[in-house]
């Protein structure tokens, strides 16, 4: 079963960055916001470039680049995809925060300015 993990991330803006195995690598999304427990909320996720499977487990400080600031776990477990494609992942995470059938969409753009990396992440019944 292949793993997420979820890093709260204090760089120049606090936010948490979603990593799902996919493939032998971490495809991530940076969130804003703090994923929510409750069915429905969104929260805008922004996808970024994918990480090794080995920066799982990474807790610690970065010292330079974009990224800096501290990093550690928030939560971490597995998941299975219920559904997938190129615009829609429904899957169910099995973590020690986050557990249940959660979606990342990409929203169809309401106009030329949005941007091709926007996504949804939200908790579904």
């Amino acid at each position: 079963m292949p793993i997420y993990v979820i890093h709260e991330h204090r760089a120049k803006n606090l936010h948490w960055d979603l990593r799902l195995e996919s493939g032998g690598v971490l495809k991530s999304w940076a969130l804003p916001k703090m994923p929510s427990w409750t069915t429905g909320v969104r929260r805008l996720a922004i996808q970024v470039k994918d990480y090794p499977k080995s920066k799982a487990k990474f807790q610690g400080e970065i010292k330079e680049g974009s990224e800096k600031g501290k990093m550690k776990i928030w939560d971490e477990g597995n998941y299975n995809y219920e559904s997938k494609s190129s615009k829609k992942f429904i899957f169910n995470l099995q973590g020690k925060v986050l557990k249940g059938k959660y979606c990342l969409i990409k929203p169809e753009p309401k106009d030329e300015k949005q941007k091709d990396n926007q996504w949804l992440f939200f908790k579904i019944k």
